[in-house]
């Protein structure tokens, strides 16, 4: 539907000029079988005997099943109440319905329908039930079916609309939550590599520098290529803050200064998991701790996290076991609940498992998921040992 500016249609009507308005179809139609229906009252006035009260009646009858149709945009119910009752007069009086105020009524019964719900349209055409049940006629029935139809066509548009406004705003807010999801995953990538890989690059900056500098008798290549090192590490980082403010402003966030977490909060993380759960959680670590390359503490929080919500997720209620075992070269991770064993295919579709694989692989280790010996499921990594 095109709308016109109400300042435009002034502003043409005082130069003079014509302003093209959408026609008010229920007008026209109300006017064109309101004329239909008068011409057939005459016709019929004239063929029969010269009863002026009644043809007078017929005529008002007919009017008054037509003009409600020019009214149904503002009042459906308004305009099916009063097309009802002139029809419904008309039936009891026993004068012969009008095609135009027949198609006038199916009309306002079919708007009636669209707008509003099956019990205020039933309470509309209890009049014709009740002709139908008193006159029993083929008539009679013909009549309730139509008018039943032109309500059951109105609700079935009614219906087919809602359901697809209803799709439309369930696909807007998942095409939402996906993209608030995306936001925060690049939030959290460019957290990472800021406080991970990049602190990695400025130390081998700070490195070759230092190196080039305290080295006595270093040769002039020796040094030149420190300063390349150097130059390219500072290059690096530069380059990296870029993508990371390019990272940061696609993700709508600002950057977040906290600390990224290591093994030291996995305490906290295990409080959080087992007071949402209400089952025990428990942390048991074995083996000598050492604080390890905070890259490789990143990888093990992130993998017990998401290990810990698709325990929630998969197995509510379960208890589960988080154990770090310290060995000479490795870190070993294996989280543990007495559910009931692996998700199906339709609830592992996710990126969860995928991802704490990547994790794993990103700093040398290896993860493994599946059933646990006895029952449940396990998640099992084993991370390569970096001292920091």
């Amino acid at each position: 539907m095109t709308y016109v500016s109400r300042t435009v249609v002034d502003r043409a009507m005082a130069a003079g000029r014509r302003v093209n308005r959408a026609p008010d179809w229920p007008l026209v139609a109300a006017a064109i079988l309101g004329l239909i229906s008068m011409m057939e009252v005459a016709a019929r006035g004239a063929q029969g005997p010269d009863d002026t009260v009644q043809l007078s009646f017929a005529l008002l009858c007919g009017l008054g099943a037509t003009m409600p149709l020019a009214l149904v945009r503002a009042s459906a119910l308004a305009a099916a109440a009063l097309a009802t009752t002139a029809t419904f007069l008309t039936l009891v009086s026993s004068l012969p319905l009008t095609y135009g105020g027949a198609i006038a009524q199916l009309a306002v019964l079919y708007v009636l329908g669209l707008r509003h719900t099956r019990r205020v349209s039933l309470l509309v055409v209890l009049p014709f039930i009740g002709y139908a049940v008193v006159v029993a006629s083929g008539f009679s029935v013909i009549l309730l079916g139509a008018t039943a139809g032109a309500l059951g066509l109105g609700h079935a548009r009614r219906i087919h609309g809602d359901l697809r406004d209803r799709d439309a705003r369930r696909r807007v807010m998942e095409d939402s939550l996906l993209e608030h999801a995306a936001r925060g995953e690049r939030a959290r990538i460019a957290r990472e590599l800021h406080d991970v890989v990049a602190h990695h690059i400025s130390m081998i900056a700070v490195q070759a520098e230092t190196a080039r500098l305290t080295t006595p008798g270093m040769p002039t290549e020796g040094a030149q290529r420190l300063s390349a090192i150097g130059d390219t590490a500072r290059t690096a980082l530069t380059e990296m803050r870029r993508l990371l403010g390019v990272l940061r402003e696609d993700a709508g966030t600002v950057p977040d200064r906290r600390p990224q977490p290591g093994l030291q909060q996995l305490n906290e993380l295990i409080d959080e998991a087992r007071a949402s759960a209400g089952a025990s959680t428990r942390l048991i670590v074995h083996g000598h701790v050492v604080p390890l390359d905070p890259g490789i503490e990143l990888t093990a929080y992130r993998i017990v996290q998401e290990a810990l919500t698709n325990a929630r997720r998969h197995a509510r209620g379960a208890a589960v076991d988080v154990e770090l075992d310290y060995t000479d070269d490795a870190l070993h991770l294996r989280i543990r609940d007495n559910g009931p064993g692996p998700p199906t295919t339709a609830a592992a579709s996710g990126h969860g498992l995928l991802g704490m694989r990547e994790r794993a692989a990103m700093v040398g280790g290896t993860l493994w998921t599946g059933p646990a010996p006895a029952s449940g499921f396990l998640v099992s990594a084993v991370l390569p040992v970096v001292s920091s």
